[in-house]
């Protein structure tokens, strides 16, 4: 079981701390035990209670009538506000209680009706990614334990596996290398971008996170490749980072190159001329565009 402080509930919530303690002490709403030093902490249970609660709040209930409620019925509102059209925030919300809850259908759901009233790309862009900004800032602080970013992680990851799937480009014209360097392990990203790549018409070769370079460089005789993507996300420094875009740049010479992630904006790194960053959607679809059609 894990424990949660105040502070963490007011984090993952949304609820100011002060407010927390009003609804303990007017409507008796969460039980919290304390230390030996007389300090409030939470469990796995209270949090999803909380979370459920603040969520009825947000969206014009009274904490005076939810607070009355049983679990059951606070769970059974919850899902009314799932059947309807909510706010990309109201969305997420319910998506971080599904995580809490390591409830896997109903995370699955939330998706699914998003993508049919919005579509995937969307969904993905304003749904997903902000959701794990959240998740990420949540992980720092140590309210998020790795469990529940793991299990959100999969979830989506298979989903946008099982989306890509849906392109069969085997016959493109270019091929696009997908990989992301050793020690590089957040492949969100880099699978959204080759979703984007097989719907534009671009045939891809996918090694996914954790390539050794030497890997790499044994494709040059084995697979045709004219252009390479890659992402530098986790902390580098920048001797590091502009040594192996020299090495990039040694192997891809003859190849269009593009690279993305927020140590490229940290560090300003000196680029060869055949390499682009990529710093968002927009400019993916400006570089690469609709296969077949004029691209930079």
């Amino acid at each position: 079981m894990n424990y949660y402080t105040i502070k963490d509930l007011e984090t993952l919530s949304g609820i100011k701390a002060h407010t927390i303690r009003i609804w303990e002490k007017r409507y008796g709403l969460l039980e919290p035990l304390r230390t030996i030093t007389n300090i409030r902490y939470y469990s796995d249970e209270e949090l999803r209670k909380l979370l459920n609660v603040s969520m009825l709040v947000k969206h014009g209930y009274k904490i005076s009538k939810v607070s009355v409620f049983e679990d059951k019925q606070i769970q059974q509102e919850v899902l009314k506000l799932n059947e309807k059209s909510l706010s990309s925030e109201g969305i997420i919300d319910q998506l971080i209680v599904s995580m809490v809850n390591f409830d896997h259908l109903n995370f699955e759901g939330i998706l699914a009706q998003e993508i049919e009233r919005i579509g995937f790309e969307e969904t993905f862009m304003t749904v997903v990614f902000p959701l794990f900004e959240k998740v990420g800032i949540y992980w720092q602080i140590g309210s998020v334990f790795p469990a529940q970013e793991h299990f959100v992680s999969n979830i989506t990851r298979q989903l946008l596996i099982r989306e890509s799937s849906r392109f069969s480009n085997h016959q493109a014209s270019s091929t696009v290398l997908f990989y992301l360097r050793e020690g590089e392990l957040h492949e969100l990203s880099l699978l959204f971008y080759q979703y984007l790549a097989l719907k534009a018409g671009y045939k891809t070769l996918y090694l996914g996170q954790n390539v050794p370079f030497d890997d790499l460089l044994k494709l040059e005789g084995m697979q045709k490749v004219d252009r390479v993507f890659t992402a530098f996300i986790n902390g580098i420094e920048p001797d590091e980072l502009n040594d192996y875009i020299q090495q990039m740049n040694a192997a891809f010479k003859r190849k269009k190159v593009f690279v993305t992630g927020a140590q490229l904006s940290l560090h300003h790194p000196q680029l060869p001329s055949n390499f682009k960053v990529v710093a968002d959607v927009r400019a993916f679809k400006k570089y690469f565009g609709t296969l077949g059609e004029r691209v930079s």
